[in-house]
């Protein structure tokens, strides 16, 4: 079976920002910086982009929501743990990876992991219900969390609390990853079922997390549904897009997915603090402009990055495109204009190192990539139960008045706690139970702005 790649049309976008994401701080030597997430945003209303799309500041996501994929206690140990409180929780630190170097507590720990969830969460709800094309979450994208373990300064998986939104309404979910990490979070999530397809991009070999290789294919129901493209430093443009291209086109073909996560880390951009690949900004946004042609679902979330103005110019780059336009070179007027100094461009070029990635390396990969997705034979068959309409639904649905209503008023706190979708067995694959599609979150309370946060 062929798949459609159509020419460029107007998409439907909701862009979720919370503008509290900034005055977070993981201490002031750590590479990772939430203010990255607010320059992005100061670029996207300075091009004009919010008159192309709507804007949301989504609900935070509670405990409860968390504890769809994440075990109750360690959710319980991030709502407690603060800076102060960090002496009385020593045994935790070290059972859940929280408090090393790579994810510290800081003020506003469970806050910060909340908003990003939020996001995701809310975005997937929106696209689950057709009311858009794209959501754009530049918040989310940790795909290091595991399900009771911060890893790699991620400490709340916001991807695959999305995805389990999406498994709600769609039989099968591709998720991509182009950022220079493994991700392994969301692998490991999904390793055992054949519902999510994870395709990943990495640097591979003595780098973190050290996952990834391509051997690492998935087990049980999931055997095969889990790819691994790994890359050597240097990779430019070109030789990134030489496979990108041609695996995701397989993919489509092979998997027949029903909606796509892509996660953008930036960290793959040349110039990272931690990265070692070299791509320029419109090599990096070919994937999301590639991705965007299938016309299916689409969620983007963020991810690594750590040069801050490459991040920010990266994403609003991306951002554009999502809404159908390409962004003029000169930087607008904004609060973070002497960070794009000294030329006041939105491009990030290339640098001149080396390209370990030879020809016949990519290509060899790409073989033993796109034979893998032969052996599957197609889209596997899925039993999906129609989602249960109950009466306490009624009162949320959607409202054709909604962007009339008072963007302060939230739900009733009874009608936010729905009980919660559990779809885990033992060995973390998606449970094929009568209970599948309870639960989950209808995008009820999210906050639309007109135009500014």
């Amino acid at each position: 079976m062929s798949v459609s790649i159509t020419a460029p049309t107007r998409k439907r976008v909701c862009y979720f920002f919370d503008a509290d994401i900034g005055g977070f701080h993981y201490g002031p030597s750590h590479p990772m910086k939430p203010t990255r997430i607010k320059m992005c945003h100061a670029l996207v209303m300075n091009y004009g982009l919010y008159k192309r799309m709507e804007i949301f500041r989504a609900k935070p996501a509670t405990k409860r929501e968390m504890t769809q994929f994440h075990t109750d206690d360690y959710i319980e140990f991030l709502a407690k743990a603060s800076p102060n409180t960090a002496h009385q929780f020593v045994k935790e630190q070290g059972k859940y990876q929280v408090g090393v170097d790579d994810c510290p507590i800081f003020d506003g720990l469970f806050d910060y992991c909340s908003i990003s969830s939020g996001g995701s969460m809310e975005g997937a709800a929106r696209l689950s219900r057709d009311k858009c094309d794209i959501a754009i979450n530049w918040a989310g994208g940790l795909h290091h969390a595991k399900k009771s373990e911060a890893s790699g300064f991620c400490y709340v998986n916001d991807i695959v609390l999305g995805i389990l939104e999406m498994l709600r309404h769609y039989e099968r979910v591709l998720y991509i990853d182009i950022d220079c990490h493994h991700g392994d979070g969301v692998e490991e999530a999904f390793y055992s079922t054949e519902r999510v397809m994870t395709v990943s991009f990495h640097k591979y070999g003595e780098y973190f997390p050290g996952t990834g290789d391509f051997r690492d294919v998935g087990v049980s129901k999931g055997k095969g549904y889990a790819l691994n493209f790994p890359l050597r430093d240097g990779i430019t443009d070109q030789s990134y897009r030489s496979v990108f291209e041609p695996i995701i086109t397989a993919v489509m073909e092979q998997y027949q997915p029903q909606a796509i996560v892509l996660q953008c880390g930036t960290d793959s951009l040349a110039g990272d603090k931690l990265g070692c690949l070299n791509l320029s900004m419109r090599g990096h946004a070919n994937c999301v402009e590639f991705v965007k042609k299938f016309n299916l679902p689409l969620l983007l979330l963020g991810g690594g990055g750590y040069t801050m103005r490459n991040v920010s110019r990266a994403w609003a780059y991306e951002t554009g495109l999502a809404t159908g336009v390409e962004l003029g070179e000169d930087i607008p007027m904004n609060e973070y204009y002497n960070y794009f100094g000294p030329d006041y461009k939105l491009d990030v070029r290339p640098s001149n190192m080396e390209d370990l990635n030879t020809p016949s390396y990519l290509h060899r990969m790409q073989e033993i990539t796109v034979q893998n997705l032969r052996e599957l034979g197609g889209p596997p068959g899925i039993g999906m139960q129609e989602i249960p309409r109950v009466p306490m639904f009624d009162d949320i649905d959607d409202n054709e008045d909604e962007d009339m209503d008072n963007p302060d008023d939230r739900r009733p706190q009874r009608m936010r706690d729905r009980k919660r979708m559990t779809l885990w067995d033992s060995q973390m694959a998606v449970d094929d139970s009568d209970d599948e599609d309870e639960g989950g979150r209808r995008d009820h309370q999210s906050y639309k702005t007109n135009g500014a946060i």
